[in-house]
Order: structure tokens, then C-alpha cells, then sequence
């Protein structure tokens, strides 16, 4: 552990000390002197009793600084909201930043959401009610509303003045947006601009029209995108006229991302990995319906199985090697799967790039199980002295890869086409898949070369 970590580590002791005496002028002046994210993982710390102290210790703003910084799918957040006293939760909402009230609103229901808004000053709560009405997952649902915009008639000394007006209610300075007088946006500013030109210089000729903008109904994905791939610290949202109406940061980007990569990462799993209840009957009723499914997928490679019964009791030395055929499909499966959910999550291009990937992906599976087939045919064939059996696994393994990898790369594809998420295709899917292709490819291989055995 640093130093600085063992300096917040004391601080936090020391705070916890205060907060249980009751002494509000030193708890206030160790906690104020911590990071907001500190503070915010004090305050996840706390027990309930613990935390009704701090409500009586903090105004509302000081606690909207706290509350910025906590995630908004943090799985307790209406606890917190309800422990409080219903106006100190509206009052601290209100003093949120417009992007993070929303996203802890929108965990709430409506009714719940109306009582809030109701007891938050008119302007407030009409900026917040705006952000409401976007869908989950859009440009809309995720943009804060405090930026700082400027008219492009203005001078620079004049913008700069406008800028330091606007800049205490702004989430971010680094980029100033110019607006014509219908609020469309015209341009754009950066900061360093601004400073670095002369005073009577006209924002309209030193501004930049190379936009790079996004609409309120995009994707989020394709916002992260966007920010990504230009590099941007925010991303201005523009509505159906051109209006700006809002900012995308390069913080909740991250967010974001983060929220798709766990996302894609239960998609493969085949389980929600956010899922934090300790309650193993809510674990279970969520994990049965996918277990089930694929449980019948088994059924139908166990019945498959079942139908060879009569070649395995006279070859019996078959039923040794399906688990290594089936299991190494399965492994390959998972592995091109990997690779289309992540070459569908990049949205490049789609047309040419998801063909290119589903052949590149083909004649990889043809190299790779034409390489594991020949290992695995002299193996086979030196350990049981008998080639033809070697033959028979090694053509198999290089069948059922070259399947595994087709279908590992083709089936996310077809998910899209057909509106799902692609990691729905998930691993556990595949794999169950490819034990069922494998052993059907297996055992008619086996049966061709049956007298030979």
C-alpha cells in the first residue's frame, strides 16, 4: 500500500470516529478535505444508522458532489434515496449534475420519479423531466444538459466573458459550442482558442466547422465510438433540427464501455455477472430458464449418442475419444464467437467486414483442424497402434473445428440480422452446439470406416 493510500486510510478511520461521537466540525473538515470518489466509497461503507448521521452533517449540494461519483446502477441507490428526508433528497438531485440525476431516476418508478421532481425548483426539474423521456442506451439518456455555448457574432473578449458566466453551471469547459440564433449548432471552440486569440477577433472566423456531432437517438455504443475514434473529450447531441441540446463526456463514455464490456461478458458467460444477490432462490429463477434451454440442446446430443449405441458396444474404443472431439470444438467455437461479438460491437463497415471476418474465420478453422487433425491422427494411431482410428479422430477433429468455428462466427451474425444482442450467441450455446454437430460428425466418419476397426 502507498502512502497516499495509507494517509486515506487514517483519514477514513479518524472520519468513521467522528461520525459515531457526533463531532460534525472535525468530520466535516476531514471529509471535505477527501477526493469526491473518497467520499463516495465512505459513504457506501456506512451502515444505515451511520449514514443518517451524514445527512445531518452535509447540506445537499455537498452530498450531490458525493452522490456524482457514485455508479447509477449501484444496486441500493432507492435505499439511499429513502433513508433521507423526501425535500434534502430532491434539493440534492437537483444540485446533481442533470446527466447522473437522470440515471438515478431512471432506477425509480415514475410515481417515485414525479414525487421528486414536484419539490425541485421549476427549472431543475424541466431540464431533468427532458432527459427522462430518452430511451435507455441513446445519446439522449446518457448527455448532460450544463455546457457552455456562445453566439458566433460575439467577440472573443466577449466570449470569454460568456464562458466564465456559464462555467460555474457547466459540467466541462474544454470545448465551447457555437450557436446560431436558433440554437443550431455552427462550431465549435476549444478553450486554448479562446485564450490564445486576440480580444476583438470574431468567434466566427476562428471557430471550427469540422463537426463531429451525434443525434439523441444514437446508440450509446456508437457514441463510444465516435468519442473513441476521434478522440474527443466530449461529443455535442444535436436534435432532429440541428439544435444542440446537450454533451456527451468522455467520463460517462467510459462508463459506457464498461457497461457493454460486462454486457457482451454475461452474454458469453450465458449469467448476469452484475447480479449481486445473495438470496440463492433469486440467483437460481434467474440462471434456470438458460441452464434449461441448453439442458435440451444436451438432451438432443445424448439422444444422438444413444442412436450410435449399437456401433459403440461393438467398437467401444469410440466412446473414449468423444469428449476430446466435442470438447475441443467447443473450445474453438468460443474462440470465433469472441471474435464476431467484438467485431460486431465495432460497426465498421458491416457488410464487408462481417463477410471478410466469417472467411477469415472459416479458413482458420480449416488450418487449425487441419493441424489438430494430424496430431491427433498419429497420436491416436501410435498410442493404439491402429491408424485407421487415428484417421478417423483426426478427420473428425478437423471437421467439427472447421464446423464450430463456421458457426461460432455465422450465429452472432444472424442474431444481428435479426435484432438480437450477438452475445446472446453465448459460449455455453456454442459449445452445446458444437457437441452436437461433433458427435453426429464423429460417429457417421466412425461408421464408414466401421469394418476396418
Amino acid at each position: 500500500m502507498n502512502d497516499n493510500s495509507e494517509k486515506i486510510e487514517d483519514k477514513l478511520q479518524f472520519l468513521r470516529e467522528y461520525l459515531i461521537a457526533g463531532d460534525i466540525n472535525n468530520f466535516r473538515r476531514y471529509f471535505l478535505s477527501l477526493h469526491t470518489y473518497d467520499q463516495g466509497q465512505f459513504y457506501l461503507s456506512l451502515a444505515n444508522e451511520e449514514r443518517k448521521k451524514i445527512y445531518a452533517f452535509l447540506s445537499p449540494e455537498e452530498m450531490a458532489d458525493l452522490f456524482d461519483t457514485i455508479e447509477e446502477d449501484e444496486e441500493f441507490i432507492e435505499d439511499y434515496l429513502q433513508e433521507m428526508n423526501i425535500q434534502y433528497a430532491a434539493d440534492m438531485l437537483s444540485e446533481m449534475y442533470t446527466d447522473n440525476a437522470v440515471d438515478i431516476l431512471n432506477q425509480l418508478e415514475q410515481e417515485q420519479q414525479k414525487e421528486y421532481l414536484d419539490l425541485m425548483p421549476l427549472d431543475e426539474a424541466e431540464e431533468i423531466s427532458d432527459l427522462l423521456v430518452y430511451e435507455d442506451n441513446t445519446a439522449g439518456s446518457i448527455m448532460t444538459t450544463e455546457f457552455v455555448s456562445i453566439a458566433a457574432g460575439l467577440t472573443i473578449k466577449e466570449a470569454l466573458l460568456e464562458v466564465k458566466r456559464q462555467s460555474e453551471e457547466a459540467e466541462t469547459i474544454y470545448y465551447l459550442y457555437v450557436v446560431n440564433s436558433k440554437k443550431q449548432l455552427v462550431g465549435v471552440l476549444s478553450l486554448r482558442d479562446l485564450i490564445t486569440r486576440k480580444d476583438d477577433e470574431l468567434v466566427e472566423n476562428v471557430m471550427g466547422t469540422r463537426l463531429i456531432s451525434v443525434h439523441v437517438t444514437d446508440d450509446q455504443e456508437e457514441v463510444a465510438h465516435t468519442i473513441r475514434d476521434y478522440d474527443l473529450l466530449a461529443v455535442p447531441v444535436i436534435d432532429l433540427v440541428d439544435r444542440l441540446v446537450g454533451i456527451i463526456t468522455v467520463d460517462d463514455i467510459i462508463d459506457v464501455i464498461d457497461e457493454e464490456a460486462r454486457s457482451d461478458y454475461s452474454g458469453l458467460a450465458g449469467v448476469d455477472v452484475d447480479e449481486r444477490s445473495e438470496n440463492p432462490f433469486v440467483v437460481a429463477s434467474k440462471r434456470l430458464p438458460w441452464l434449461v434451454t441448453l439442458l435440451f440442446l444436451g438432451m438432443g446430443t445424448s439422444t444422438l449418442i444413444s442412436n450410435y449405441e449399437n456401433m459403440v458396444s461393438e467398437v467401444s474404443i469410440l466412446a473414449v475419444f468423444i469428449s476430446l472431439i466435442t470438447g475441443t470444438a467447443g473450445n474453438a467455437g468460443t474462440q470465433s464467437l469472441a471474435v464476431a461479438v467484438r467485431r460486431l460491437a465495432e460497426k465498421e463497415d458491416k457488410t464487408r467486414t462481417i463477410g471478410r471476418m466469417i472467411l477469415g474465420e472459416l479458413s482458420s478453422g480449416l488450418i487449425t483442424g487441419l493441424v489438430t487433425g494430424i496430431t491427433v491422427f498419429l497420436l491416436v494411431g501410435i498410442w493404439q497402434s491402429n491408424m485407421i482410428l487415428g484417421l478417423v479422430i483426426g478427420v473428425a477433429m478437423l471437421f467439427a473445428i472447421t464446423i464450430a468455428n463456421l458457426a461460432g462466427s455465422f450465429i452472432p451474425v444472424l442474431m444481428d440480422k435479426l435484432g438480437f444482442d450477438p452475445a446472446v450467441a453465448s459460449g455455453p450455446f456454442i459449445t452445446t452446439l458444437s457437441d452436437l454437430t461433433s458427435v453426429f460428425i464423429y460417429f457417421n466418419i466412425a461408421a464408414y470406416f466401421l469394418t476396418a476397426l
